[in-house]
């Protein structure tokens, strides 16, 4: 089912919320954890983030930061030249572009 943006962070203050508690934590001692004001914190929790900032420090705080790599994932490699062009460029040896876009008819 596709979610709205607005549905998305609802559910993201949601599990933040339900991470805290399960922490023990007050909403006040999670906020001086991530860094970040009290306020700030119930209105995270209420609306969701609306900073990524916000959302990194809650991740940290909450130690929840390692699914942060895995929202943006690579796409697979479409030929054998590029992956190990991508082999390449993580070994440090190329730099790694885009491709060219084709110009439109």
């Amino acid at each position: 089912m596709l979610k709205t943006p607005e549905e998305l962070r609802l559910e993201l203050g949601q599990a933040i919320r339900a991470r805290r508690i399960g922490r023990g934590w007050s909403q006040e001692e999670a906020a001086t954890r991530a860094g970040m004001g009290l306020s700030t914190w119930k209105r995270m929790e209420a609306r969701g983030p609306s900073l990524v900032e916000n959302l990194i420090n809650a991740a940290f705080a909450l130690s929840c930061e390692e699914g942060f790599s895995q929202l943006f994932p690579v796409p697979a490699a479409t030929s054998l030249d590029e992956l190990l062009q991508r082999q390449a460029a993580a070994a440090g040896k190329l730099r790694q572009r885009a491709p060219r876009r084709k110009a439109a008819p």
